[in-house]
């Protein structure tokens, strides 16, 4: 059974910025990418940011230049740095990692979903 545990959300300021961590613990041989999602209220849940095993980043377009992904590949943790966060980045925002059970099992997994509201 693979875990994702969430922290660091809450209430920021317009301007203001959040970071988000998320810890996967369990049994697995190893975690091939990880993402971060957000759902806001009424809407579909989208990709925010994801970043692979190698480094490679990818965010979405409303985010370019205020969030920064990162990951510690021993540590099995995911970041996200939120700068210049806006009203409408207020959503439930949720960790996923796509984890190998095994080398032979690949299996998603996501988290229990943190709150940021940004609101003055």
């Amino acid at each position: 059974q693979v875990q994702l545990v969430e922290s660091g959300g809450g209430l920021a300021q317009p301007g203001g910025s959040l970071r988000l961590s998320c810890a996967a613990s369990g049994t697995f041989a190893m975690i091939n990418n990880m993402a971060w999602y957000r759902q806001a209220s009424g809407k579909e849940r989208e990709l925010v940011a994801g970043i692979g095993s190698g480094g490679r980043t990818n965010y979405a377009d409303s985010v370019k230049g205020r969030f920064t992904i990162s990951m510690d590949n021993a540590k099995n943790t995911v970041d996200l740095q939120m700068n210049s966060l806006k009203p409408e980045d207020t959503a439930v925002y949720y960790c996923n990692a796509d984890v190998l059970i095994t080398y032979y099992s690949r299996q998603p997994y996501w988290g229990q979903g943190t709150q940021v509201t940004v609101s003055s």
